[in-house]
């Protein structure tokens, strides 16, 4: 055989033993190509079992994120939050694996009918979106066949998404000055208010400052080499002056954020520790961010969501104390002390948290998988199914389902912890876990009496959630005034995503409007209440679009 080209040789001028060789040399060629192939073969079912396998692991671990979510609560999860991470990274690390295997060109080719057989449908971008359309017609002016017109049959439409580069612009504001030709009077134009009195910041500047340093917690000082590679060389100073001086504009508009929550006649209350810089000593000692929330949406009430912060160098129970004095109503909150004085005169009355008792035996079973905590977990489990059943539900309603379905169990549930504990040691951690929830039962039931009471205090921890995240970028805040400046700007903000507004184009609206507005209508200021363009609202529900895959 002619191993250059493939091709045989005269077969009739080969003797019997030329024709022998021939054959075992074709042969032992098949062999080999079978066991290449065999082993082509073995290498695409590893590497389909390695996909498979990544993409088990991919999902499992996206499950495992959303269970830890779902009981992620309050200061105590801070472990917790770490596992979510740790987690995040690695789904990402695996899914990035993954789309750089199928990018490359041989794996892209052979590997694109089953891809195209798992594509997902995929979900419109947002509406809000600004559009550029680039149409690209034939280049043929005739059919190409036989020469005839061409007329319009139809169009696919394709689209990507695609984001523009950070873009500073100067505005000028130029103001002529008219002379009178018959006198000496010389007219001119009112120069416009600033944010920032002489300052050289527009409100969207200053805006896109707060919202990196509060919201997507960008210490100044990353911020400003982030500009600074946009060629605008802006000094952490200079940010922070903007910062403070913003945060003195915007007071007025917290205070009235403050009165509306404290209108309500159910507000959430709870608080966090927050490490402050102490003057003088280079260490940082524990200031506390107080966070009361007025949300009535879960009982369908018409008042407009929003958060008030506050900021004390210690967790003295005068704090929440001086916070509340003139509040009358419900008062969710956890088993803190500090609030235990509020309740004494009866004009604040407790509406205790199901989730913190619930914490407790979740953390008690995953210890040791105890069958008295399984057990209280699917107990509070039942309570949860009714609250989901009845949320959104006018308050009469919602009592009555509560009275009809949730009461039974609660008294069923109290007679069980009860008769539990009788033989429990009383140091033993399943007995300080049953004595919370007794201690506070009355308290715990609060809601089954009044349709607008919630069965949880997460409103409030959720509220919270932005200050872990920042403890974490920031590590600490610089002094009492940075305490009170970030309660301030985190009340804002917090209330603008709670009523589900873009927190930049809000803030921005806000700063071009109130250092003209009438401080006796600055209510009009308010995320509820401000008249703005479309791009505020980025969801009727309050939270972030999802974007196609």
């Amino acid at each position: 055989m002619d191993s250059a080209n493939g091709t045989l040789p005269d077969l009739d001028g080969l003797s019997i033993a030329e024709l022998k060789s021939l054959l075992h040399e074709q042969h032992a060629r098949i062999a080999t190509k079978d066991e290449q192939i065999a082993i082509k073969d073995e290498q695409i079912v590893a590497r389909d079992a390695q996909i498979i396998s990544s993409a088990l692991l991919i999902e499992s671990l996206k499950l495992q994120i959303l269970k830890l979510r779902r009981l992620q609560f309050g200061r105590r999860s801070e472990k917790r939050e770490q596992e979510i991470e740790q987690l995040e990274l690695w789904v990402e690390e695996l899914e990035t694996t993954e789309a750089q295997r199928t990018s490359a060109p041989t794996e892209r080719a052979q590997s694109a009918p089953a891809a195209e057989r798992a594509k997902k449908p995929r979900r419109a971008f947002p509406a809000h979106l600004p559009r550029e359309t680039n149409t690209i017609m034939p280049c043929d002016e005739a059919c190409p066949d036989c020469g005839g017109a061409l007329a319009h049959l139809g169009e696919d439409v394709a689209e990507i998404l695609e984001l523009e580069p950070m873009r500073f612009k100067v505005l000028r504001t130029v103001r002529p000055k008219l002379a009178c030709t018959h006198c000496d009077t010389i007219v001119q134009a009112s120069a416009p208010t600033r944010p920032i009195e002489r300052g050289m910041a527009g409100p969207g500047l200053l805006a896109h400052v707060l919202v990196g340093k509060y919201a997507d917690h960008l210490p100044l000082y990353r911020q400003a080499e982030i500009y600074a590679r946009e060629g605008v060389e802006l000094d952490r100073t200079l940010l922070a002056q903007w910062v403070g001086n913003t945060a003195a504009l915007l007071a007025p508009l917290t205070d009235a954020l403050r009165t509306h929550v404290f209108a309500a006649d159910v507000v959430h209350g709870d608080d966090t520790p927050l490490p402050v810089l102490a003057p003088g000593r280079g260490k940082t000692k524990t200031g506390r961010l107080w966070t009361y929330v007025r949300d009535e949406r879960p009982c369908a009430g018409e008042a407009a969501p929003a958060v008030w912060f506050a900021y004390s160098p210690d967790r003295k129970g005068e704090n929440p104390q001086t916070h509340l004095k003139d509040f009358t109503g419900v008062l969710h909150a956890d088993g803190y002390a500090g609030f235990a004085k509020l309740y004494e005169g009866g004009q604040v009355r407790e509406a205790a948290c199901w989730a913190h008792v619930r914490r407790k035996f979740f953390d008690l079973h995953a210890a040791n998988a105890s069958a008295i905590a399984a057990e209280m977990l699917d107990r509070i489990g039942a309570l949860y199914a009714i609250e989901k059943a009845i949320r959104e539900q006018p308050p009469d309603q919602r009592r009555a389902v509560r009275r009809e379905r949730s009461r039974p169990l609660l008294a069923a549930l109290h007679v069980w912890l009860q008769q539990t504990l009788v033989p429990l040691s009383r140091k033993s951690a399943l007995a300080k876990a049953i004595f919370y929830a007794l201690h506070r039962w009355e308290a715990l039931c609060r809601y089954c009496e009044d349709g607008r009471i919630e069965i949880d205090n997460n409103a409030a921890e959720r509220a919270l959630r932005c200050v872990a995240l920042g403890r974490k970028n920031f590590l600490f805040a610089g002094s009492d005034a940075g305490g009170e400046r970030a309660a301030a700007l985190y009340s804002l903000l917090g209330s603008a995503k709670l009523n589900g507004l873009n927190l930049e184009a809000f803030l921005r609206e806000v700063l071009a409007r109130i250092a003209d507005h009438p401080i006796n209508r600055i209510a009009e200021l308010l995320p509820w209440n401000l008249k703005a363009p479309e791009t505020m609202q980025i969801s009727d529900n309050a939270e972030t679009p999802v974007l196609p895959a």
